[in-house]
């Protein structure tokens, strides 16, 4: 009786207004709905064109002790799909046969055969095998060995140990795009004083610049006990750019804090010398929030700054 003496107007306000709470209802179930579970991670794995990797989530089943997540994600690296939508990286040639775990360095030793691996798939189930397991709290750094031996790179060189920070991706499900380089990088010497050249094979998007990604993998610091980092690991990158030869870079002000024990000397020219390995830079200026005069370490610090071969250890 009462809906009936109502007015058009009101009838078709409060109809109005039972849609609109209808769909606010319909929106937080699905706002609950795509809630993540804390268990929940990313496994990651190569695609079949070997271009690129790529993740799927996964739900861990145990969580309570580090070393069964470990022994779970490794028979998951090992599952290959029914489809083949994507390759397994511990699988094939990636035959594990044992790990470690101490200090948050989980060690990896493979058989034999993992140097069978050609180039692109080692970089790309290493990049798989790094990625899923530095999501575990209690793993850092993941380090490769062959029979008990650290596995180096083509040049020789020890690779050491890796973050998920040693490969950069664009955002997003699938790497469509990606480069793989060698770059030279400069690190500190055990007293802080000179400079160690660190050699790192990096894949990473195209889309970011050789100058900003030498720069990153410096503030990443060094993944080899031979060398020590030199910059604030929260340091940010605010631009970075190259006009004619010179590269500048605008740091955020955590580049100003130093917790390193390493002379300013040092920490300025393991940037300067490491960016002036690329072909197109021969100087460095320095900015801090955009700032080009700035006190660093008692330092001021101003002007454009050239390789300093006379500190390499």
């Amino acid at each position: 009786m009462i809906w009936e003496k109502m007015s058009y107007m009101m009838k078709k306000r409060i109809l109005l207004s039972l849609s609109l709470l209808t769909l606010c209802l319909g929106l937080s179930g699905c706002e609950r709905k795509k809630e993540v579970s804390e268990n929940s991670i990313k496994v990651y794995y190569v695609n079949t064109s070997e271009t690129g990797i790529i993740s799927k989530d996964y739900e861990l089943k145990e969580t309570e002790d580090t070393d069964q997540e470990i022994k779970e994600l490794i028979e998951v690296l090992k599952e290959m799909p029914d489809r083949l939508q994507y390759e397994a990286p511990i699988s094939g040639d990636t035959n594990l046969i044992g790990y470690s775990l101490r200090d948050k360095l989980l060690t990896l030793n493979f058989a034999s055969n993992y140097n069978n691996l050609g180039r692109t798939i080692e970089i790309l189930d290493r990049a798989a095998i790094v990625r899923t397991f530095t999501q575990l709290e209690n793993v850092e750094y993941v380090s490769f060995q062959v029979e008990g031996t650290p596995i180096t790179d083509h040049y020789g060189n020890i690779i050491g140990n890796m973050s998920a920070d040693t490969f950069i991706y664009n955002i997003g499900n699938e790497i469509n795009t990606y480069e793989k380089v060698e770059l030279k990088l400069y690190f500190a010497s055990e007293d802080g004083k000179k400079l160690v050249p660190v050699y790192r094979s990096v894949v990473y998007n195209s889309n970011i610049s050789m100058e900003k990604l030498a720069v990153e993998q410096i503030i990443s610091g060094p993944n080899t006990d031979i060398a020590f980092a030199t910059i604030n690991k929260d340091t940010k990158i605010k631009s970075i750019n190259i006009k004619d030869g010179v590269c500048y870079i605008d740091f955020d002000a955590s580049f100003l804090n130093q917790t390193n024990q390493v002379t300013a000397e040092a920490a300025i020219y393991s940037i300067v010398n490491t960016v002036t390995e690329l072909s197109n830079v021969n100087k460095v200026v320095f900015s801090v929030n955009g700032e080009s005069t700035f006190t660093f370490m008692d330092y001021i610090i101003s002007g454009p700054y050239e390789r300093n071969l006379d500190l390499i250890s």
